[in-house]
């Protein structure tokens, strides 16, 4: 059992650390489509939640802090999902229909990342 908590952290954790980095190697354009979406202060929250999926991300793979890790990815993934995600307020059905798919994989990666606390915590707890 412990292979398959090592390889489900691996692949959980990669998305994160390589959206993370996107944020700063895509940062023009990732701002650019934050203010298109109203995005509060996308200057600044671009890099910072791109660092915040990096760490989370990369605390999941290591096993290292992952509560904390599972914590900073809930905190960007749920509020991503209602601000750049917004399906039910686009017209374009192919549009909606790419909007609602992201939106409903990052509450499933809220929910997944809520379900890595708790396997935390009760680990932690034995």
């Amino acid at each position: 059992m412990e292979a398959i908590w090592i390889i489900g952290r691996i692949l959980f954790s990669v998305l994160f650390v390589m959206s993370g980095f996107g944020h700063f190697r895509n940062r023009k354009d990732m701002v650019a489509y934050a203010q298109m979406m109203k995005a509060p202060a996308p200057e600044i929250l671009v890099p910072l939640t791109g660092l915040m999926i990096i760490l989370g991300g990369l605390s999941v793979l290591f096993d290292f802090y992952t509560t904390i890790g599972a914590i900073l990815l809930v905190v960007f993934l749920i509020p991503t999902a209602f601000i750049m995600h917004k399906f039910w307020g686009v017209q374009d059905p192919g549009l909606s229909a790419n909007q609602m798919a992201h939106f409903f994989k990052n509450l499933a990666l809220a929910g997944a990342s809520l379900i890595i606390i708790y396997l935390d915590y009760v680990k932690s707890a034995q």
